[in-house]
């Protein structure tokens, strides 16, 4: 007596189920991901908006020349240079320094230092670049010395905590093996720490980003020459399109360090 035949698995059994896994894995990146897909639109449709808004307007000859490409992308170079320098020295203090706080001889200045930290950054970064700018000098160095104690706190205490999460098993793992505590600290402590201090790195960076607005003040330049030019000049038009031109710089600064705390974070992992 033969056995009986095995059921024929056709296409239309397979296609509905990798279908399903096709569709819950697009919710689960979307779900993950979608800011990334809903910032670039917004930035556009801010952009968008400012060129047919600018367009659309009969602009007179102050208005022409503040608006100018030539202007406003030197402007925007001094902006992106003054919160480039200062996230720079932000990286090189703050992370050496919660490096300091998280060893075990450290515990207990690092209680005293984050408040002081978290006190500095309280203050209104205005008043602080003022303040800085008559007891020292005004320009490009009293900006980014400003603007680096403005975003110092999130990056130290990322990095603080983020030493402190890592399993303790695993170290002890590490020192069995042999390994120093240098060696510790730069193969397994810190790579198991990046995503968090990257997390703080991107907050320092947007701060950083829109407090450069002010730097224009203390005359380090940048995109808040547009908004001083507006008020000087009594231009609704071009205050309204340097609001516009800021707000869409941070929103593109806020997206590109995502990608890279997103890439940072998927290769730890």
């Amino acid at each position: 007596m033969s056995a009986p035949a095995a059921p024929v698995v056709g296409p239309t059994d397979v296609e509905p189920e990798e279908e399903e896994k096709t569709q819950s894995t697009f919710a689960r990146l979307w779900f993950q991901h979608y800011d990334l897909v809903i910032l670039p639109a917004i930035i556009v449709l801010v952009l968008g908006f400012l060129l047919i808004y600018v367009s659309t307007r009969e602009l007179d000859t102050i208005e022409q020349r503040v608006l100018a490409p030539a202007n406003v992308f030197g402007l925007l170079r001094q902006h992106l240079l003054l919160a480039a320098l200062s996230t720079i020295l932000v990286l090189i203090i703050a992370v050496p320094v919660g490096i300091l706080l998280s060893r075990r001889a450290a515990r207990r200045v690092q209680g005293p230092v984050l408040a002081i930290g978290g006190f500095a950054q309280a203050l209104p970064p205005f008043g602080v670049l003022l303040l800085m700018a008559f007891a020292f000098d005004f320009g490009v160095t009293t900006a980014v010395i400003g603007l680096t104690l403005a975003a110092l706190l999130p990056v130290l205490r990322n990095t603080v905590i983020g030493l402190q999460q890592v399993d303790q098993s695993l170290i002890e793992a590490a020192r069995g093996m042999g390994m120093s505590s240098r060696q510790t600290l730069f193969r397994v402590e810190l790579p198991l720490a990046v995503p968090v201090i990257v997390a703080g790195l991107r907050v320092a960076l947007v701060l950083n980003v829109g407090t450069a607005t002010l730097a224009s003040y203390i005359g380090a330049g940048g995109l808040g020459e547009l908004v001083q030019q507006a008020l000087r000049l009594n231009r609704i038009n071009v205050l309204l399109v340097a609001g516009g031109i800021i707000a869409a710089v941070a929103l593109l600064i806020d997206w590109l360090a995502g990608v890279a705390e997103r890439v940072v974070v998927a290769r730890s992992g």
